[in-house]
């Protein structure tokens, strides 16, 4: 056998054993779907606690990891179906949207008024079903 049927064969073998999720891209529909899901949680909660962990959830599935404001402390529900829904949509006028919501997102989360914070994120929450 030759040395780069060898080095081909065993290259092959290599992605064979990769999850299939390595090559599959990111599905920035369901991950805003899942963020308006986190919001509506955030606007409607009536422990504070809750309203600040949606909004987290929220945040998470729109960065994605390594994205403003990601917090790795806190659940990404998107985990499995991408990036994060801003790294995930390919449409520049979507993707300005969605920075947008993030940082609305992270200025509510940022907001010591719970009241406040919930308003944020019932508005985030209407933004985000309206992309749908």
């Amino acid at each position: 056998m030759r040395t780069c049927d060898i080095i081909t064969g065993a290259a092959i073998a290599a992605l064979l054993l990769l999850p299939t999720a390595a090559f599959a891209a990111g599905d920035a529909a369901k991950e805003i779907a899942t963020a308006q899901v986190h919001a509506d949680l955030a606007g409607t909660a009536t422990d504070p606690n809750y309203t600040y962990m949606h909004l987290h959830h929220t945040l998470n599935c729109l960065v994605g990891p390594g994205g403003n404001g990601f917090d790795v402390k806190q659940m990404n529900p998107c985990a499995a179906d991408g990036t994060g829904a801003i790294p995930d949509t390919s449409d520049p006028a979507k993707k300005k949207a969605l920075e947008g919501l993030a940082a609305r997102t992270r200025a509510a989360i940022a907001n010591t008024d719970p009241a406040g914070a919930k308003k944020e994120a019932a508005g985030v929450a209407a933004a985000l079903k309206a992309m749908k």
